[in-house]
């Protein structure tokens, strides 16, 4: 059970919060989410939290799997947002998506901008596809270059809001024996965004504007596997989502994608680019209560 957690661990969140605790059951584990890791200016609603929650329940969901375990994830909200998966019996079986957990990583660099075949478009949408949780692919100049000043835009906005900056820079360890002693929080080597990437294409995940947490849980399970699949197929992603955390500037945005009422969760760059350095991660027993 322990080995399936740390799996679960190795899922993204919000500047490397690692915002969850886990406590084990008889037939089941839950994911809480840990408020003390909340980021209150970038996440004021807590959606990238419960988004993070959702990458992790994937995870946990895939890791199961392959230890022999089927997993079925509730979500409670009477209960401050816990999940809770299930777990039965079932055949083992090590599935692509498993075996790309370790590999998963948020690339923050440079991709070579070579097109991806219509087959790897393909399997990447569907994994990405969930219950209320749709996927736009683009692929074509025009579009990405619309995103692009979105980008810009909240990017802009963000580096001039004294607040951000700073609850940014707590997060950041600016040297290799802070991040060893913290196992959280962004790594100064693994943070090298180029000031103009060549972008490939952009993933962006829609909800409704009402949407629960629920939802983002979702959003966050379908972006992992969308995550993992592209792992597997040789291909990295990472996150450019100034232009839906800045809420002044997310309906704009929505109403320029002609999303209507719906709601832009995630806003991902995706191609073929060199490894980078991995954050870190807490070790299992300091987030289990």
């Amino acid at each position: 059970m322990k080995e399936i957690i740390r799996y679960a661990t190795l899922a993204p969140s919000g500047h490397n919060t690692q915002c969850w605790r886990f406590r084990l059951g008889n037939r089941s584990i839950a994911i809480l989410p840990d408020l003390s890791r909340r980021t209150p200016v970038v996440d004021p609603d807590d959606h990238h939290l419960f988004v993070s929650l959702g990458c992790a329940t994937e995870n946990l969901v895939q890791a199961a799997r392959a230890f022999g375990l089927k997993g079925n994830a509730e979500f409670n909200p009477e209960s401050g947002g816990v999940i809770t998966v299930g777990l039965e019996r079932s055949k083992a079986e090590e599935s692509p998506l498993f075996k790309a957990i370790p590999r998963r990583q948020c690339t923050r660099t440079d991709f070579d901008g070579k097109p991806l075949a219509p087959e790897e478009l393909r399997l990447l949408e569907a994994a990405g596809t969930g219950n209320g949780v749709a996927v736009i692919l683009l692929t074509e100049r025009e579009a990405m270059e619309k995103v692009l000043e979105y980008v810009v835009e909240g990017n802009t906005m963000q580096t001039n809001n004294p607040a951000f900056v700073n609850e940014l820079e707590s997060w950041i360890r600016f040297s290799d024996g802070e991040a060893i002693r913290s196992g959280d929080g962004l790594a100064a080597r693994s943070t090298g965004n180029p000031p103009a990437p060549r972008w490939l294409g952009r993933l962006l995940f829609r909800t409704f504007f009402r949407a629960k947490p629920e939802n983002w849980v979702e959003a966050g399970r379908c972006y992992e596997r969308f995550a993992l699949q592209a792992t597997a197929l040789g291909i990295r992603n990472a996150f450019v989502n100034q232009p839906v955390e800045e809420s002044g500037l997310r309906p704009e945005f929505a109403k320029a994608l002609g999303l209507g009422d719906r709601r832009p969760d995630l806003v991902v760059r995706f191609g073929r680019g060199k490894e980078m350095p991995r954050s870190l991660r807490r070790p299992v027993e300091s987030v289990l209560v």
